[in-house]
């Protein structure tokens, strides 16, 4: 069972090594460093350990050790109740349910701790895996936003998720 909690010093090892690999970043956004540094850590490590009005930063963690990342970014003004949530794990932790448990244990404490109403996902086409997370964790696709997408040398479908509070 995976625990979600702040990042803390000492994670920038973990973080390298599961961030640092082109098979994970392939499937985030282009704003997502490739390579991933002991700096990039460092500096991620340093922004995330306080949480801001507009951002929420959690490492996913198994035995003790991180292998991978899950946040929020609240929307502004009339969308300002909404944010996008976002996860990754590293490559070796894949197809093992960890992400899944982790949005299933992370949406419930959103909504209890924050004031968001509205989460939402956009995930490339070809990611169907991801896809079945947020399914498994009560989201509900909304949308498909044709070609919105320009990742890894060529267009993909958007496909978006949504939960409401109502939904818990």
């Amino acid at each position: 069972m995976v625990e979600i909690r702040q990042f803390r010093s000492g994670d920038e090892r973990d973080l390298v090594l599961h961030a640092n690999d082109y098979e994970v970043v392939a499937t985030l956004r282009d704003a997502f460093p490739h390579p991933y540094t002991y700096l990039d850590a460092t500096q991620w490590i340093e922004a995330s350990q306080k949480d801001t009005e507009g951002s929420i930063r959690r490492a996913i963690v198994l035995n003790d050790r991180l292998i991978g990342a899950i946040g929020a970014l609240r929307d502004s003004d009339v969308h300002r109740f909404n944010a996008e949530v976002g996860y990754w794990l590293g490559k070796s932790h894949w197809g093992r349910g960890y992400a899944t448990q982790a949005l299933q244990s992370f949406v419930p404490w959103l909504f209890a701790h924050t004031d968001l109403n509205r989460l939402y996902a956009g995930v490339f086409g070809f990611n169907q895996p991801s896809m079945r997370v947020l399914i498994k964790a009560g989201f509900r696709q909304e949308a498909i936003h044709k070609d919105a997408i320009y990742k890894n040398d060529q267009f993909w479908d958007e496909h978006y998720y949504v939960r409401l509070s109502t939904f818990h």
